[in-house]
């Protein structure tokens, strides 16, 4: 075999999708050797979504101290990018990592997710301005779904943007 692409997901809640991706590849390469190996991370868009950006667009992960899911402090990273742009994964706030097996979506809060945009607009530049015209933020809660429609986190950016966010 001359070259191999692993193009993997995590497992959840065992192994990233980079960890994923470096075992096939020593296997691979173990098995057959001078193969080219190409480790292709991805994420669905949860937990690891800016680690696989991070390595395939490069970028500064920046480290927020923000609510976590039951209001706990905690710290979230996101990923800066050049020109204005940043990736935000909602599982470094609220995810399923964070509340483990304390899930009660009655009680758990998606402010921390809010605290992260708000960051991200605000280094940024002008966070009204940002939000609504020149980074285009689009906030997707796919696989997420609870009674709070997720109202902390708008909350959140509402909070320091109340008269340049008109709908998020």
């Amino acid at each position: 075999m001359k070259k191999c692409i692993v193009v993997s997901d995590s497992f959840k809640g065992t192994l990233s999708s980079q960890e994923i991706c470096t075992l096939a590849a020593q296997r691979l390469e173990a098995y057959f050797p001078g193969c080219e190996v190409v480790r292709i991370p991805v994420a669905d868009g949860g937990e690891g979504t800016v680690a696989c950006f991070h390595e395939a667009c490069g970028g500064t992960l920046v480290s927020v101290p923000v609510s976590g899911p039951y209001g706990e402090a905690i710290t979230a990273e996101y990923l800066q990018l050049p020109g204005r742009q940043a990736v935000i994964e909602m599982a470094s706030a609220a995810g399923l990592p964070r509340v483990e097996d304390r899930k009660d979506p009655c009680k758990t809060t998606t402010y921390g997710v809010g605290q992260l945009i708000r960051h991200a607009a605000e280094v940024a530049g002008d966070l009204g301005q940002s939000l609504q015209i020149q980074t285009g933020v689009v906030i997707g809660a796919l696989q997420s779904r609870h009674d709070g429609l997720g109202g902390g986190l708008r909350r959140a950016i509402a909070q320091r943007a109340q008269a340049g966010v008109h709908h998020v």
